[in-house]
Order: C-alpha cells, then structure tokens, then sequence
C-alpha cells in the first residue's frame, strides 16, 4: 500500500514537471487533471498521444524537404503580381514563406467545384487527359460503385505509358469498408502506391497512432491541380451508420492552373519523399513554363507537425486581425484554441462581421459536442452562426476576408487540424475567386437557418454538460 501512494506521488510530481513543457496551458491543464483523475491510464494514454510531433528522423526529413522546396521554388515559372497588395498581405505573404518554404506566384487560374460527383467526373477526366504522370493523395481514397471510373481512368493512363502514384492515409483508410478492395485494385491498375504514416511496428514505422496526413491533392503532368475538402469516396462514406442516417457530404474542392501547381506538386514531392526515399526532383521542372492568362496570385501552406510551428494557425489568424469589412468562415469541425476564439471574437468587437457555417448535425460525436460548446461565446460576441441543414455534413473548408482573399484546402478549425494533421491551404488573392467563394457561401445561407443566441441558451442541461466535457478532451494534444 505504502509502496502504491508513493508511485501515485512520483507519477503526479513528475508530470507536473513534464507535461506543460512546451505546450499550450489549456492542453498542459487537460493532460495534468487526466493524470490525476486516472493516474495509471492518463500516463498510458499521455505516453501513447502525448506527443504531438513526428519521430526525429522524419522531422529531420521535413527539413530536407523544406530545403529541398525552398530551392525548387526558385525554379517555378513566375508571373507578374497584381498590384497594390496591402501592406498586411505582403506581410503575411512573407510569413508563410518562412513557415513553408513557398513563394507567392501569379498568373494563376482557378475553378470551385462544390458538386460531389461532378468533382469526381473532373479529375477523372483530368487523369485521362495525362500523358506524363498522375500523383495522387489523398486521405480516403476507397474503390467503390461511385469512384470505379476515377480508377478507371487510372487503369488507362498505366496502359498508355503514364506514371500512376498514389499515396493513402493508412490509419483513415484501414478503417474504411472496401479498404481491402482498394488495395487490390491498385496493385490489378499497376499504379505506385505507398501508405502515409503507416503504422507497421514489425517494419519499424511507427509514430503518435492518432497522426493522419489529412491532405488531398491530385496533380495532373504538372498542369492542372485538384486540392479542397473532398476525399475519393462514395459521398455516404460507404458506413452502415451513415447510410442509416441518410447522411450526404458536401464538399468544395479547387481546379487550378498556373505556376501555382508546381507549389502543389512539390507537396506531393515531399510526402512521397517521408514515404519512399524517392525525391522525384527531376519532375518539378515539368511545371509549364509558358505564360499563363490567369489574374489570380496563390500561396501553397501546408502544415503538420513535422514543422516547428502551426503554420495553418498562424495564417488563419493572421487573416483574422487582417480583415477590415466582412469575414466568412466554413469549417465541419470548428474547435479552435484560445487564440483563434480570440481572434474571431476581436474582430466582431472591431465592428467586422462574422459569419460562420457549420453542419446542422455531427458525424462524430466528441467533435460535434465540442463545437457546441463555443457557440454561446460566438454567439454572445455577435457571430453569426448558421447551420447547414439535415441530412448534409458540411464537410468544405475555406473562408474569406474583405474582398480581395480567400482560402481553401483540407484544413479544418480545430486543433487537431492545427496541432496532429498533415494538411495543405491554398491562399488566393483575386477579387473573381473571391465573388466565386461569395456565390458559394450565399448559397449555404440559403439553404441553412440562423442559430440565435434565445435559441441556444434553451438548450437541455444534458447537452451543456455533454458539450463541456467534449471540450476538455479536445485540448489532449
């Protein structure tokens, strides 16, 4: 028994010591009351998912990759700017550059696709245009009913003497039905695949089981790109519970031409790269040098914990104090820390609007509950929320400040897309693509209601303690 309360001792003073280090109060607190609540199994799981980074040799491969990108960026045809940036936007241009190693480039073209399976008839019909090489990654990509002709046209550009690679998320998609199916259909296609952060111990891969790469991009000979929201999947996510549900994702992705594809394909490089040793250096000079008629300027961030910083944090918020008329947010998982709370909330008592579009209903439920519990602060700062309708999961994610900017990517608001996710943002500044993105949000304020501050307030009691403690269990990170 002595020997018991002792251990108990050492194992609460240790972990006074060792868990805030480095690490945000609210998730240092989060992780210090699991350990003390539940000793034994708060250190497990804070030993398991404590921490938040790659394993060393693969930070040391980021940094390879960074300096590798940094370099090659050099190399990718450069259009002339739009002009007269804002002093804030030259500023977080440089930012971003210094996070992620990429340039702002002009001369860009670019394409929202909000219609789930006519996204997936464009990129198949990208991949049948390919004559070089066709990378793909994405974090779900499942062979089913509604996406055999995407690896159809997959089957054809191998046979045509096209190089098909292809990178999967090996958590996301071991866990998705038909994963099995998927597998054998890529090996019977002849494409290049590999697993990202493959949890294989028995091969020696293995970091933090609860890292995903969460990006998806597809890339056709250095031309044309595909990056936003959707995964390559049945829109019901083939799951009982979901077909059950009635439920339905909408997504948002972006078709784009221009020396911006160079940027998304040096992505592709250095995931493939952490994966296969293989740089494939010799292909980003397969970007098309020739001018482009594109108006638009586009900056590639990706993010992830093999960086030292939260890139996609730092950009969101640096857009947030930016703005100076009207912020847009869409997010499914809107569970920001403290900073961004407070950067949403500043900017309203700055007299900017905000308005922010969520799903209605949740397809998980530690996720949703915790989302909710923000909404009386946004709602008591003067957010506007509004909810998109049953059955549809709102899963697109972008936003837009003033007139002139906007992001899409595979970024959500919360912070394990801040914190544990490899994702990938596309900035844009260029005043079409944001009338585009406007268009797009008007027409989920149609199709959604207005969350009101009296409504919110009559929630049941249950709901409120259910919210609360979803909360607290998003900061172990």
């Amino acid at each position: 028994m002595v020997l018991f309360f002792l251990v108990d001792f050492v194992i609460r003073v240790i972990a006074v010591i060792v868990v805030p280090r480095n690490r945000r109060p609210t998730a240092g607190m989060a992780w210090l009351l699991a350990i003390f609540l539940i000793p034994y199994v708060g250190v497990l799981a804070f030993l398991l998912i404590g921490n938040p980074k790659l394993p060393r040799y693969r930070r040391k491969v980021q940094a390879d990759i960074n300096e590798f990108i940094r370099i090659a960026s050099e190399n990718l045809p450069k259009q002339e700017l739009r002009p007269n940036p804002q002093a804030w936007f030259s500023s977080l241009v440089q930012l971003n550059r210094n996070l992620g190693a990429l340039p702002l480039l002009g001369g860009n073209k670019a394409a929202l696709l909000g219609d789930y399976n006519g996204s997936l008839a464009a990129m198949t019909e990208a991949i049948d245009s390919a004559k070089h090489h066709v990378n793909i990654e994405f974090y779900i990509f499942s062979c089913d009913s509604t996406t055999a002709p995407f690896f159809d046209a997959m089957e054809r550009a191998v046979a045509r003497g096209v190089e098909v690679r292809v990178l999967l998320d090996h958590v996301a998609n071991m866990r998705t039905k038909g994963y099995g199916k998927t597998k054998r259909r890529l090996d019977q296609i002849g494409a290049d695949w590999h697993l990202m952060l493959p949890l294989q111990p028995w091969r020696g891969k293995f970091q933090r089981p609860d890292l995903r790469n969460h990006r998806k991009l597809l890339v056709i000979d250095g031309r044309v790109a595909f990056m936003g929201s959707q995964n390559v999947i049945d829109r019901s996510y083939n799951k009982r519970a979901n077909i059950r549900r009635g439920l339905q994702w909408q997504e948002l992705i972006t078709r784009v031409e221009g020396p911006v594809v160079g940027a998304i394909q040096a992505i592709f490089f250095s995931d493939w790269y952490s994966e296969t040793g293989d740089m494939l250096s010799n292909e980003i000079d397969l970007v098309d040098p020739d001018v482009h008629d594109g108006d638009l300027d586009c900056q590639i961030v990706p993010s992830g914990p093999g960086f030292d910083g939260e890139n996609n944090l730092r950009l969101f918020l640096g857009l947030l104090y930016a703005a100076q008329k009207r912020i847009v947010i869409t997010s499914p998982y809107f569970v920001p820390d403290e900073s961004m709370l407070y950067a949403v909330t500043t900017a309203v008592q700055r007299g900017i609007p905000v308005d922010l579009f969520v799903s209605e209903i949740g397809d998980q439920a530690l996720v949703y509950h915790a989302q909710r519990s923000y909404y009386e602060a946004l709602l008591r700062a003067g957010v506007r929320i509004y909810l998109y309708p049953a059955p549809y999961i709102l899963h697109a994610k972008h936003f837009t400040i003033d007139d002139e900017v906007a992001v899409i990517g595979s970024s959500n608001m919360d912070m394990r897309s801040f914190g544990l996710n490899l994702e990938v943002s596309l900035m844009v500044r260029g005043g079409s693509f944001v009338n585009d993105m406007r268009a797009v949000e008007d027409e989920y304020r149609l199709k959604s209601r207005e969350l009101t501050l009296d409504e919110w307030m009559k929630q049941p009691l249950r709901s409120t303690v259910l919210d609360n403690l979803a909360r607290l269990s998003s900061a172990l990170q």
